[in-house]
């Protein structure tokens, strides 16, 4: 039997399975919560394997908890929304939404106002490289 989760508190969970409509994450009980495809993240999500991989330790907030069912619904837009709203306060946050390794997943460009366009062409090179590595290893696990 789950225990039971406040609707608001951030939890720690691993995630156990990805699939097309969100991640199955197994909680600190055992238990397991879902984190629907549209709880992901702000931005549009069109392969939540870009967003989360099986394995990944994520701080998530609960949504809701069915006690008849067992159901948690969890979200991490949400952890990393208060994330952005405490770090724009100038405070420090204790909920890091995401603690993995940096992947193809998180790349972010240089800031491209500064660079030659060689050095822009190298970095667009090497976001295109890490991203069909990446679209290579889900294919091999598939």
């Amino acid at each position: 039997m789950p225990q039971n989760y406040e609707t608001n508190s951030i939890v720690q969970a691993k995630v156990v399975k990805v699939k097309p409509f969100g991640a199955i994450v197994q909680l600190p009980d055992k238990s397991q919560g879902l984190i629907h495809i549209s709880h992901v993240s702000n931005s549009f999500v069109q392969d939540i394997n870009d967003f989360v991989c099986a394995g990944d330790v994520l701080n998530v907030k609960v949504l809701s908890f069915d006690e008849k069912s067992g159901k948690i619904s969890l979200s991490l837009k949400d952890v990393e929304q208060e994330r952005n709203n405490d770090s724009d306060d100038g405070e420090s946050s204790e909920t890091a939404a995401v603690e993995k390794s940096s992947s193809s997943r998180d790349y972010k460009p240089a800031d491209q106002s500064t660079m030659t366009f060689e050095e822009k062409f190298k970095d667009w090179v090497r976001s295109s490289n890490e991203r069909q590595a990446g679209l290579g290893k889900r294919n091999k696990r598939r």
